[in-house]
């Protein structure tokens, strides 16, 4: 494993993508033990991408972690998908992370089938607002974007806790070559994001960018300025974010 430090951001390099995510889930297990031990409850947010699989596998095989003590929250989910559909991002975190843990405390989902979009992004940002946010598991997409913030609309000082956004062809693409969705028009365009700020109010970021395809994202992530232009890059001023990368990651680094 190689590492090193990225203004405030931590940086971990692995020869594999499975290798990267045991080290996270290890990792990120270490730190909610702690505060568990601390604290009644524990809230966290999770990203719901075909990239953080290896981190969920591996930390659904961690024991002595009372998730019943956890409240979880997801990043963002599409808007007018069929509440059943696999696509949804609450969906794909019930499958793939919340059914495998014990029953968690409380877990919080955002309705992609809202009657009022902008009535829901209130609602969940009253949740996020209700107590600190402890714990962020998240990723980066192709287009440098974090959560659905891409860079048309990502704003390092917005107002808002969540927002409605349009989607970006370069993130929708990416739902395509994940093999969400079998084609570009069936990628809706318009989705609910937790913004930039409310992702960098959690203590502790824990973000997983393994795969060729994120190459380019983790380069400008880490070399480019500052900017919305890239919006991960300001995971580069947040102290206690580490960034778990495999070698087809960073391959241009």
């Amino acid at each position: 494993m190689r590492q090193f430090t990225k203004d405030e951001l931590q940086v971990q390099i692995y020869p594999s993508r499975a290798e990267m995510g045991k080290a996270a889930a290890e990792e990120m297990a270490v730190v909610l033990k702690k505060l568990l031990k601390s604290q009644d409850n524990v809230r966290m947010i999770f990203a719901s991408a075909p990239s953080q699989n290896d981190f969920f596998i591996h930390l659904a095989t961690i024991e002595d972690i009372d998730f019943s003590r956890v409240t979880a929250f997801h990043l963002d989910e599409y808007i007018g998908l069929p509440a059943d559909a696999p696509q949804g991002f609450g969906n794909f975190l019930k499958e793939r992370l919340f059914s495998k843990l014990s029953p968690l405390g409380e877990i919080h989902f955002i309705d992609s089938q809202a009657q009022d979009p902008q009535a829901e992004c209130d609602r969940y940002a009253a949740l996020l607002n209700a107590a600190p946010i402890d714990i962020v598991c998240m990723g980066i997409g192709e287009n440098a974007h974090i959560a659905f913030n891409d860079p048309p609309v990502a704003d390092f000082n917005d107002p808002k806790l969540v927002k409605i956004v349009e989607l970006d062809q370069i993130c929708r693409q990416q739902q395509v070559n994940d093999g969400c969705f079998a084609s570009l028009d069936l990628v809706p365009t318009h989705a609910v994001t937790l913004t930039v700020p409310a992702i960098m109010r959690g203590k502790a970021v824990f973000c997983m960018v393994p795969g060729p395809t994120k190459a380019n994202a983790v380069y400008n992530t880490l070399e480019k300025e500052i900017t919305t232009a890239y919006p991960s890059s300001i995971l580069r001023m947040k102290q206690g974010a580490v960034l778990y990368l495999d070698t087809d990651s960073a391959v241009k680094l």
